[in-house]
């Protein structure tokens, strides 16, 4: 029997000091579709226990349930033998800290951002995702095989929970390293990829971009012909199709000629966040819940409640600069940092972080008592709003860890616990919670797993 050991952690506000993830250019928002005329689904009415029972009755089912988070980006320097998540590391997702906070299972990417559109580009792509692809088998191959193990099913991911391991699988995030050429998606199938997307933050070959929004500049119009032979290609050979990054004309396409289920690995509702352009419109989540897919809610500020967040920052800057002016430093923009030397840029995050140790324990009072900061609850709004408008079987759970995810309250892989408190909270059963968690995904899993059997054999493979 796995035996979780859980940990909830304080609430505490992190200083963030520039985004991991790619700036997400301001883009006005377009007119949300309406949805289709429908029975909306039912949201479960709020717990009314003790504050005792309720916390108790909630560990009882984050122990029970397989608790999966779609989307932790890594580093390969810390996947080294001297360097490694066995250690205290302080990326937001480790072993030890997938083991205080009762996760389970982690996908961990194969992240590549976009770059030209050349042989070159393409090379270089494919040499980042290879290095990456090979730190995550050598995490469970040589690092911490006794800890770890991958898995390619959805029933090796039961299998290795029951033995007491926690699980790694993989997701690609950006299909750009495959340059032209289609038989690569088998090959990132047998490497381990279960689901992979179109584009990331810029065109890619495939398929346009969210952030062609804002500009209002396409490559595609949608999917290339490359991106229409990659779904069929990816549905012969058993990997999902991500739709999280690509453009909203790009997913309608994609999800009209796939015949397998897709997902969203890190989404959210963009009716509640409508300046986000990675957020999906309510058409979009209909198309996939019509797909049988699944849309996975993602814990990042901007992407929850971009007007709270933007408080939030303010706030804290201005805390910052006022420290920074008494010491006798200047507070710099992303932009500034970005133009220093290296030596210089080392002096700055030293800097920094002296700034920063003394505005932590002034945060609480200073920062976030005067501007709340986006928490469990922001997040779990847009999970309610998805299964209110797409039904419980097709709404999961994400982190985007590590590339620039992280709410109050769910702050890194040990404070995963309060999400299942929240859901408990309101009112949701132990069925549903392990839905969202990750039977919704097994589903989508199986059925991708089944109808690439079903293409293979058709075409005698």
């Amino acid at each position: 029997m796995r035996i979780k050991h859980l940990i909830i952690a304080p609430a505490f506000a992190s200083v963030i000091l520039m985004a991991c993830a790619p700036a997400e250019p301001p883009a006005p928002p377009a007119p949300p579709v309406p949805p289709v005329a429908e029975q909306p689904a039912a949201i479960p009415a709020p717990s009314v226990e003790s504050a005792e029972q309720l916390l108790a009755r909630a560990r009882g089912i984050h122990e029970r349930v397989i608790t999966l988070d779609t989307h932790a980006d890594i580093n390969t320097a810390n996947f080294t033998l001297d360097n490694n998540y066995t250690m205290d590391l302080s990326t937001q997702v480790t072993l030890p800290k997938m083991l205080a906070g009762g996760l389970d299972v982690a996908w961990f990417i194969v992240y590549t951002g976009q770059g030209p559109l050349t042989e070159e580009g393409y090379a270089a792509a494919y040499a980042n995702a290879i290095d990456k692809f090979t730190a995550i088998d050598r995490l469970v191959s040589e690092i911490a095989p006794d800890t770890i193990e991958i898995a390619y099913t959805s029933e090796d991911v039961r299998r290795i929970d029951a033995s007491g391991k926690k699980v790694a699988m993989i997701g690609i995030e950006n299909a750009y390293p495959m340059g032209t050429d289609i038989s690569k998606v088998r090959e990132f199938y047998e490497r381990g990829g279960r689901y992979m997307s179109l584009a990331h933050n810029g065109h890619s070959q495939f398929a346009d971009s969210n952030t062609g929004e804002a500009s209002g500049e396409w490559l595609h119009n949608g999917l290339s012909e490359l991106g229409r032979q990659a779904v069929a290609e990816m549905n012969k050979w058993g990997i999902i199709i991500d739709v999280s990054h690509p453009s909203m004309e790009a997913n309608k396409q994609t999800i009209e000629l796939s015949r397998a289920p897709v997902m969203a690995s890190h989404s959210s509702a963009r009716a509640l966040d409508p300046g986000v352009s990675r957020n999906l419109w309510d058409e979009e989540l209909l198309a996939i819940r019509d797909n049988g897919g699944i849309v996975h809610a993602v814990a990042f500020r901007a992407y929850l409640n971009a007007e709270k967040h933007a408080a939030n920052r303010a706030a804290l800057l201005a805390l910052q600069t006022e420290i920074a002016t008494g010491l006798g430093y200047r507070m710099l923009s992303p932009a500034e940092v970005r133009e220093l030397d290296e030596q210089a840029r080392a002096t700055y995050t030293s800097q920094l972080a002296e700034i920063n140790a003394a505005a932590e324990p002034r945060i609480a009072a200073e920062v976030n008592a005067i501007a709340p900061p986006v928490d469990v609850a922001d997040f779990v709004d847009h999970i309610d709003y998805m299964v209110k408008l797409i039904g419980i079987d097709h709404v999961g759970i994400s982190s985007d860890f590590d590339g620039g995810g992280g709410i109050e309250g769910w702050q890194d892989a040990s404070e995963t616990f309060n999400v299942t408190l929240e859901l408990v909270r309101r009112g949701y059963s132990e069925e549903d919670i392990a839905k969202l968690w990750s039977e919704n995904l097994f589903r989508v899993m199986d059925d991708v797993a089944r109808i690439a059997e079903e293409i293979q054999a058709a075409q005698g493979v």
